[in-house]
């Protein structure tokens, strides 16, 4: 099921198996994806990562993520573009900024349960019946299920993954560190520079990540950088100096040494074992 509007406002509800799971490479432009497992042992390459996702795991992907499948038993697909939702402009509604998209080197895995899932499927169940209603409304009502779908995976994200509840300045800074990574890793490679556009001290942003997850603010940020590295590598021609410029680095020396460091083999080992 595909809504396309008048503004090209797109967004897509799909059922996924064996038979049809092709058309889960298919893309859009500036598209994300929210991918909810209904069976065990679903097989998926995410940036040249091997994942094996089980019954009522969510994934959430950015036009970013280099999506490859393995293996699909079944598998509930939801797409949507900037026209359509722009978490960024209305991220003051959902909160997913930094949390499900643009904010993490590895993709966000969650598991619905009990309640959460009960919602879950309520809300998946409403937005499918709702591609019915050919009416001036639909567009507005789609929107209202998209939001009430990432809500509830945001709360399913902190309740899972943070040491313990935040509180609002601190759930924050962490979207917003995590967002700016996002947006300048490739040009910012210290906490002291993102301090900066924070307004924050260093010592303040490490210490709101030691209470709330497992990284380091640094950690979040050389992670972000290898996962690019991986990507050029892996996808691209590139040779290993270019695909250090492009990151930040000043000679191939210190990409390569910095390469290593994260991911025990150099550029070269990297691309030649793939």
């Amino acid at each position: 099921m595909i809504y396309t509007g008048k503004q090209n406002e797109y967004f897509e509800i799909q059922s996924i198996d064996s038979s049809n799971c092709k058309h889960l490479l298919e893309s859009q432009p500036e598209v994300l994806k929210l991918i909810w497992f209904t069976s065990d042992n679903n097989k998926l390459l995410i940036d040249g990562i091997p994942y094996t996702f089980h019954k009522n795991e969510l994934l959430s992907l950015s036009q970013l993520n280099k999506l490859e499948y393995e293996k699909i038993n079944s598998i509930n697909l939801l797409r949507f573009n900037r026209q359509f939702y722009c978490i960024l402009d209305h991220d003051s509604e959902v909160s997913c900024k930094g949390v499900l998209y643009y904010g993490a080197a590895t993709p966000p895995i969650i598991k619905a349960e009990d309640k959460e899932l009960e919602i879950l499927e309520t809300a998946w169940k409403m937005a499918v019946l709702e591609f019915e209603m050919k009416d001036d409304l639909q567009l507005e009502m789609l929107q209202m299920m998209l939001k009430r779908i990432l809500i509830l995976c945001t709360r399913i994200f902190k309740r899972q993954k943070f040491h313990e509840s935040p509180t609002p300045k601190q759930n924050d800074l962490f979207r917003e560190f995590n967002f700016l990574v996002e947006m300048h890793f490739r040009e910012k490679h210290t906490v002291a520079e993102y301090s900066e556009l924070l307004f924050k001290a260093p010592k303040t942003i490490s210490n709101t990540f030691k209470k709330l997850c497992e990284k380091t603010p640094l950690q979040v940020i050389q992670e972000r950088i290898v996962l690019e590295a991986r990507r050029m590598l892996y996808y691209t021609d590139k040779d290993v100096s270019e695909i250090g410029y492009e990151l930040g680095f000043q000679d191939i020396q210190s990409f390569s040494r910095f390469f290593k460091n994260q991911e025990g083999l150099s550029p070269t080992d990297f691309r030649e074992k793939k």
